[in-house]
């Protein structure tokens, strides 16, 4: 424990001198250990720490504070930054990492124009990362599509009783009649009296011998499956006997190396046939899954970065839950059609796309929602003599469009205005949900009649008239802000919630509320105010173009400036990304990392509150999660990490290669002997000596020293303080004398990746 503590010392320390972490965090240390000391368990190939990386870890207890600064609000005069770092602080904030190399592209290019090609993603050609998200067919189906392949108990159900036929596609009948075979064997059997013979709880005793047999059976018919050729594999399978089937594909039943192996082989879709049977009944959870590696594999190869970010910002942004009720399979379609369709369009466009979404109308009970005036409660309008029920509003979308998604808890709205939004927005739903069914609006739930609303009233037909302030406020006093209506609610009644969502994405309070989650994420958590004010104009007079907000953001001059430069914090997935994008790594295991990422505290699309995931430093620097950072670089780098390939050599390689060479070198310390006279040389190879800010206490070899250098530059793009240094140079020295160069390597790989400064972007 006490090892584990002191490596989150030396992380903490080192971003509390950064400035990547407020003051308050100075504490973050030991405000909490780590729970999972002796839980460090092999998940998906990925090992626990060994007695190497523990080691490595107690040399960076030498020091693990630094004194904090007062963080006083005083006039600051901005720095700017030079052309190099500029186009680093552009790469570092807008995409998820820059790779090797990529700095000195984007210089040659001008970041103008390397902004003007990613704000038209259409364009770039793409052809590595469609190959590599070939292996998720998911990503491409119709939601109806998605429940057919990864049935739940809803689809299941039908077929089991006599009343649905089975899928006429060999694997989907396949995936069916294991399905059904697992949903009789849960029920209870009836005898012929009628009456149900309860079946008996197993002891543990069977269980244990249950399960190894099954796993003797996964075993036998594995080795059947080796001696196939791999286009017949998936063909025997689907003939086995269904008994056979379970066993074979039940998790935990084969090896993890058997599994791997056969996997590899599988086509996609015999690979979802697999994961499907695995399952139990519902095996819905399953696109989930899909949906998150293929997010891992986007951010990380994608040349299309910017819109991947904004993907990222925008659907936290409007966050939904995966795990909830039909989200299961509505939120692929939700990430691809209106977040990522919308990313860089306009806010309004991409405020009533998620509007209109199912996935959010599931997501926050929208659907639920029923006008207590409504011919859903019992209302008509034509009959005086109907009778109303007891059907009402359900508040939670229109409370949280207006306090998250625009106008913010400060944004001048009451109570009133929350219960008349849900009002203006009952009818808007999901047809059948449960079967899949698309966007609906149902008039028949509709609230009918015009509305008095956040200082407009609205009728039935989207017309909005500006009222008077104080009748504005008498409004709001007295309570509901509508009656019973004379007339039904037709179609045509979608227009007054399309009227009060474009009434918010025009708001001056949601250019500011929007401006500042743009400036806390791309610029600093503390959002210096006078750039949230200038972005707030130019929203308003763009009418909310995201591109334009954004080419304003970039070229402000605290966005460009020193003191704001390599200060923000990583979450847990743009640590893993520029792990990868950072030492030109292609993922080959994206299940372990989504794995990985979550037990750093953000399982991809499981936010459960609609805040979605808070994307400032205080979030993500405490004890567990840093300690998580830290043993995923050693595994990584040391071929540890679920049988992920690793090679430092060509990273190192790339780096001294680099078409600029000691120049870029130059501001890390390594000072060349000369510098050849034609671009493109490998001038750092005529390193002469090395210098650091600070002289090391520990002087690693010579080489070695140059190797971190030129590591630092590659991977991290910024100053490395002398403490960082330092103790990089102390574990080296603690490296046996007869150690293999490239063991070295890769340990100070993972020291450079585990470092404070490569934790910041």
């Amino acid at each position: 424990m006490k090892t584990r503590l002191a490596v989150v010392g030396w992380v903490v320390g080192g971003l509390l001198a950064t400035g990547g972490v407020r003051a308050q965090m100075m504490g973050a240390a030991a405000e909490q250990t780590p729970a999972r000391e002796n839980d460090m368990q092999a998940q998906d190939g990925v090992q626990k720490p060994d007695a190497a990386q523990q080691k490595a870890a107690r040399t960076f207890a030498l020091k693990s504070r630094q004194p904090v600064v007062s963080s006083a609000k005083k006039v600051v005069v901005l720095t700017p930054l030079t052309q190099r770092e500029r186009v680093q602080q552009v790469l570092d904030r807008f995409t998820f990492g820059p790779r090797p190399g990529e700095v000195d592209q984007v210089m040659a290019m001008g970041e103008d124009k390397w902004l003007a090609v990613q704000m038209n993603p259409a364009a770039i050609k793409d052809g590595g990362t469609d190959r590599k998200l070939g292996d998720y067919p998911t990503l491409t189906m119709s939601v109806p599509q998605l429940l057919l392949t990864f049935p739940d108990r809803g689809q299941v159900t039908p077929v089991a009783d006599g009343k649905a036929p089975y899928p006429t596609d060999p694997l989907l009948n396949a995936v069916y009649e294991v399905a059904v075979y697992k949903l009789q064997q849960e029920r209870d059997k009836k005898k012929a009296d009628g009456s149900v013979e309860v079946k008996p709880e197993l002891t543990d005793e069977e269980k244990a011998a249950a399960k190894k047999k099954d796993q003797e059976t996964a075993a036998r018919i594995a080795g059947e499956l080796f001696a196939m050729p791999k286009q017949q594999r998936m063909v025997a399978v689907i003939k086995m006997p269904v008994e056979d089937r379970v066993a074979f594909t039940g998790n935990g039943n084969l090896s993890g190396d058997q599994k791997n192996l056969l996997m590899a082989d599988f086509t996609p879709r015999e690979r979802e046939a697999f994961e499907a049977m695995s399952a139990q009944v519902s095996s819905s959870y399953y696109i989930g899954s899909e949906l998150a590696q293929a997010r891992i594999v986007r951010d990380v190869m994608t040349e299309r970065q910017l819109q991947e970010v904004m993907t990222d910002f925008w659907f936290n942004h409007f966050n939904v839950y995966v795990p909830k009720d039909s989200d299961q399979w509505y939120t692929t379609g939700y990430e691809r059609d209106v977040i990522r369709k919308n990313a860089l369009g306009t806010f309004p466009a991409l405020l009533l796309a998620t509007a209109q979404s199912p996935a959010m109308m599931v997501y926050l009970d929208n659907w639920l929602s029923i006008g207590p005036d409504s011919l859903a409660n019992g209302v008509n309008p034509k009959n005086p003599n109907s009778k109303k029920g007891n059907k009402g509003l359900n508040e939670n979308y229109g409370r949280e469009v207006m306090e998250l998604h625009t106008v913010g808890v400060n944004g001048g709205y009451s109570q009133t205005d929350v219960t008349t939004l849900a009002a203006i927005l009952t009818g808007w739903g999901v047809d059948k949900p449960n079967q899949g069914g698309g966007f609906l609006f149902d008039p028949k739930r509709h609230e009918p009649g015009p509305k008095t609303w956040f200082g407009y009233v609205i009728d039935d037909n989207g017309n909005a008239t500006p009222v008077a302030a104080k009748k504005r406020g008498d409004a709001v006093a007295a309570g509901p802000t509508w009656g019973p209506s004379k007339d039904e609610a037709t179609d045509n009644s979608v227009k007054q919630g399309i009227t009060a969502l474009n009434i918010l994405a025009a708001s001056p309070q949601t250019a500011h509320f929007i401006s500042t989650l743009l400036v806390q994420h791309f610029v600093a958590d503390d959002p210096p105010p006078a750039l949230v004010d200038r972005l707030a104009k130019v929203y308003l007079a763009s009418h909310g173009d995201i591109k334009t907000i954004l080419r304003a953001l970039i070229a402000s001059p605290e966005f460009n400036s020193r003191q704001y430069f390599h200060t923000k914090v990583k979450t847990p997935l743009e640590f893993v990304a520029s792990a990868f994008r950072t030492t030109a790594t292609e993922p080959q295991n994206p299940n372990a990392l989504v794995n990985t990422i979550s037990v750093m505290g953000m399982p991809l699309y499981k936010a459960l509150p609609p805040t979605g995931y808070y994307l400032t430093a205080d979030q993500w620097m405490n004890s567990s999660a840093l300690v998580d950072r830290l043993n995923f670089a050693y595994q990584l780098t040391n071929g540890k990490f679920a049988n992920q390939k690793f090679d430092a050599p060509k990273l190192l390689a790339m780096g001294l290669l680099a078409p600029t060479g000691a120049g870029n070198f130059a501001s890390y310390g390594v000072k060349a002997a000369s510098a050849p006279a034609v671009r493109g040389d490998a001038r750092v190879m005529g390193v002469a000596a090395v210098t650091t800010t600070a002289p090391s206490a520990h002087p690693a070899s010579e080489g070695a020293e140059v190797a971190m250098r030129v590591l630092e530059a590659t991977m991290i793009g910024a100053n490395v303080s002398a403490q960082t240094n330092q103790l990089i140079n102390k574990q080296l020295e603690q490296q046996p004398v007869d150690a293999v160069p490239m063991d070295t390597l890769n340990l100070l790989t993972a020291l450079v990746m585990g470092s404070p400064e490569f934790q910041l972007r």
